[in-house]
């Protein structure tokens, strides 16, 4: 039973007074004293004892019964649905005459306040082997020439970055296992993303992982006739995530996320060369060491090692 907190008596110590006075004879001011609380607490417990039981020896709401100006069932419904076509809270105001502040707070007590929780819930699925499924994402930062904003807090050097060009993240990770591998290159036309693939196949069969599906997102590169032909060469059925729908490839996005923290913005660096050669440190450190909260705080190469039956992991 969840007691107020400033509660003097605990259900037991209730129970025990109003016995006292109900079954056991002791007068009023007996048991409160004895209880250590007023005659006016005890008489309380007292009476609510004899009407309801044990029953009424547990808190009650402090809530008023009738609110004056509760804001009828029908408008509150009508807030959901306007909420439900991607209406903003002011706009719901402006529509229905309302203040924006009571909006506000209907939107938040329904559970309707931040606009991720209209959509439905995601599917979540972990494969049961490695190389049964990888994902393969794509993620562009820009070059590097010099310690940027992010560091010196100046926005004033963002006009000398412009020009810079950019470069493309390639990530693929394993399902079951979360091993990831990444290379950064120059673009993400289709050659160079069957590029990857091939050294990201080789990555995983010098681990004894033969991979057997891919997912990608609708990208230029993975719709061509090229990158198909690469699939069929290695005998790879590729899947395709649904348009608009990212979170369908959301390991690799969650992969993306990480890595962009740990590594790309992790640490400072003076050129786009010195991010590059941080990365194979970084990705060590996350396929063997960093513990993975989705695998029970293991890292990947343990969950590696367990799905393959392995005494120990990659140290």
């Amino acid at each position: 039973m969840k007691l107020h907190a400033n509660a003097a008596l605990s259900l037991s110590q209730r129970r025990r007074l109003a016995r006292r006075v109900v079954d056991e004879g002791w007068s009023l001011g007996s048991a409160a004293a004895a209880a250590e609380v007023s005659e006016r607490t005890a008489s309380k417990w007292v009476r609510r004892y004899r009407a309801e039981g044990e029953a009424g020896l547990l808190d009650r709401s402090s809530a008023p019964r009738n609110v004056a100006n509760r804001t009828a069932e029908r408008r509150v419904e009508a807030i959901g649905a306007l909420r439900r076509l991607r209406m903003t809270g002011p706009e719901i105001a402006l529509c229905l005459g309302m203040a924006v502040s009571t909006v506000s707070g209907i939107l938040t007590r329904s559970g309707l306040g931040r606009l991720w929780r209209l959509e439905p819930p995601a599917r979540r699925y972990e494969r049961s082997r490695p190389g049964e499924l990888i994902h393969i994402d794509v993620k562009k930062l820009g070059r590097v020439q010099h310690v940027g904003h992010r560091v010196t807090g100046s926005k004033r050097k963002r006009s000398a970055t412009r020009g810079a060009g950019w470069e493309f993240v390639h990530v693929c990770v394993d399902d079951a296992t979360r091993l990831a591998y990444v290379e950064v290159l120059d673009d993400e036309r289709p050659a160079t993303a069957v590029g990857f693939l091939r050294r990201a196949l080789a990555f995983y069969a010098s681990h004894g992982i033969r991979v057997e599906r891919l997912l990608t997102d609708n990208g230029n590169a993975y719709r061509s006739t090229l990158h198909a032909i690469a699939c069929r060469a290695a005998g790879i059925k590729h899947l395709r995530t649904r348009p608009y729908r990212p979170q369908t490839n959301g390991k690799a996005e969650r992969f993306i996320r990480t890595m962009l923290g740990g590594w790309a913005y992790g640490a400072i660096y003076r050129s786009s060369r010195e991010r590059q050669e941080a990365l194979s440190g970084w990705l060590e450190f996350y396929n063997w060491r960093r513990p993975h909260g989705s695998l029970s705080h293991k890292p990947p190469g343990a969950r590696f090692a367990e799905l393959n039956n392995l005494v120990g992991s990659n140290t």
